[in-house]
């Protein structure tokens, strides 16, 4: 009922499906410019990496791995993130309008341990956050594909309380580091073994927040792997870090944000109300979500 009241297309349907089931759904990214696009980035990007590029057997895993953020001076990056058909697509599905905020971009694999995403990004009400990743080449087994636990997605999103340690205020080399034994038990449990996702360039894979993944060991690491990852929110949520924050307590560590699509400001909305989110601390300290609750009209 109501996947037919959502007027969605064979196509639309099929991707919906797979995301409810898999936690994870294969598209052909839907852009005439994109092999334009992709060698303008590489050329742009190229330098900023410390990678010899030009020798064919350099190895391509040394120096820096990823640019965050590359859309804010590089308009084909900029429109990857903001293209007007995933963002629709996106809106469709989770049934509130979609907004990019974060961008990644990859030389190489990341080969990075399973992660879940909900630590890192996660929303109230919960799940509104997905990630979509871009194939910039085709990408072999040995180049570090990614891998991905399928119907993980539906398993609990690991937090602090879960694990036993206070967020809010912590610091951490890396935000995922605490949760990896918790991820790798349950790993163990399920009997859904690791898929690889051999892409083809252009092909886009879109997983949902909660969905164990991660970069497979670059076997071969003369090869590059090029790609980027667009993070994408949903309107009228409260967006917050859970591996900084302490949920049973009300103590968040709330985000900013500015959508890439129209470099707009996304405030942090609950129950049709906007947070206030300016006194993020005072007195040396992060004030609770109960102290920061404040009404004001919408401008």
């Amino acid at each position: 009922m109501l996947k037919a009241s959502q007027g969605l297309t064979a196509e639309e349907e099929r991707i919906g499906i797979s995301l409810h089931e898999k936690g994870f759904a294969v598209f052909e990214f839907p852009d005439a410019e994109l092999d334009a696009r992709i060698a303008r980035i590489q050329d742009n990007l190229q330098p900023r990496y410390g990678i010899d590029f030009n020798d064919p057997r350099s190895d391509k895993t040394s120096g820096e791995h990823r640019i965050q953020d590359a859309w804010k001076f590089d308009e084909d990056v900029r429109a990857i993130a903001a293209n007007e058909t995933v963002l629709d697509l996106l809106s469709k599905l989770y049934g509130r309008r979609a907004f990019p905020f974060q961008t990644l971009n990859f030389p190489v694999g990341t080969q990075q341990e399973i992660h879940s995403d909900s630590v890192h990004f996660s929303s109230l009400p919960e799940r509104f956050m997905c990630g979509v990743w871009l194939a910039m080449e085709d990408v072999g087994p040995n180049a570090g594909p990614l891998f991905y636990h399928p119907g993980s997605h539906r398993w609990p999103i690991m937090t602090n309380a879960l694990i036993g340690r206070r967020g809010f205020g912590s610091t951490l080399n890396s935000a995922q580091d605490p949760y990896g034994a918790a991820w790798r038990a349950l790993c163990a449990v399920d009997a859904a073994p690791a898929e690889t996702f051999l892409a083809r360039k252009g092909q886009a894979l879109i997983w949902c927040a909660n969905l164990l993944h991660g970069g497979t060991h670059q076997d071969d690491p003369s090869q590059t792997r090029w790609s980027q990852v667009t993070h994408y929110y949903f309107n009228d949520c409260i967006y917050y870090t859970p591996a900084f924050s302490d949920e049973a307590l009300g103590r968040l560590d709330l985000r900013n944000l500015v959508a890439i699509s129209d470099e707009l400001p996304r405030p942090n909305f609950y129950m049709g109300e906007i947070l206030d989110t300016s006194s993020k601390r005072r007195a040396g300290r992060r004030e609770s979500i109960r102290q920061r609750l404040v009404k004001y009209l919408r401008r």
